[in-house]
């Protein structure tokens, strides 16, 4: 038992996917205001494609 503890101690596999998974966490956080800001731009955009192609 005491040499499981103590392997389980060093092991820094657990350590590591915690720390891809806040960085992961991170780039969600900062990309979706981002992506937001394309997606008003590009509705806006069709919406005036929409608006030229409707005109007599």
């Amino acid at each position: 038992m005491k040499r499981l503890l103590q392997r389980l101690r060093h092991d820094q596999r657990g350590a590591t996917a915690l720390e891809y998974g806040m960085i992961i966490s991170l780039i969600v956080i900062a990309a979706v205001p981002a992506m937001e800001g394309v997606a008003d731009d590009t509705v806006a955009m069709w919406g005036d494609v929409e608006t030229t192609m409707a005109a007599p």
